[in-house]
């Protein structure tokens, strides 16, 4: 299961329109380990600046891999994550999650980034079976 979903947010699914507030809060708490890493992503790039902060470390072990591929591969959780914290998300191999600033003016490294060729440069031995 993705996601620890509250009876009251399950209910308010079953109603219609669920409060985006409420889901971002239950990613919180159901996948810590990816809402850390892209809260810290995020913070890193207002401190530093620049075109885009990313996490180049692993993950620590299967448990956190598994939040941080929940977190980026479903739509609904990487758009509630992407309007929550004002940023564009990026993901290459099992654990390189890079932020991008909702600025047109890093558009060409965010398509450099996620190309064909970023991927294929990202490749590592180690990383043949994350």
């Amino acid at each position: 299961m993705s996601l620890d979903v509250s009876p009251a947010l399950l209910e308010q699914a079953e109603r219609g329109e669920v409060d985006e507030a409420d889901f971002v809060d239950c990613v919180r708490t159901s996948l810590p380990y990816a809402w850390e890493m892209i809260s810290s992503l995020v913070a890193q790039l207002k401190v530093d600046g620049g075109a885009f902060a990313d996490n180049q470390t692993p993950p620590p072990d299967e448990q956190a891999r598994g939040q941080l591929l929940r977190a980026l591969a479903s739509d609904a959780i990487r758009g509630a994550l992407q309007r929550h914290f004002g940023v564009r998300l990026a993901f290459q191999n099992c654990h390189r999650v890079a932020v991008f600033p909702l600025d047109s003016s890093v558009d060409e490294t965010l398509a450099r980034f996620t190309s064909i060729r970023g991927q294929l440069l990202n490749q590592s031995p180690e990383l043949r079976d994350c």
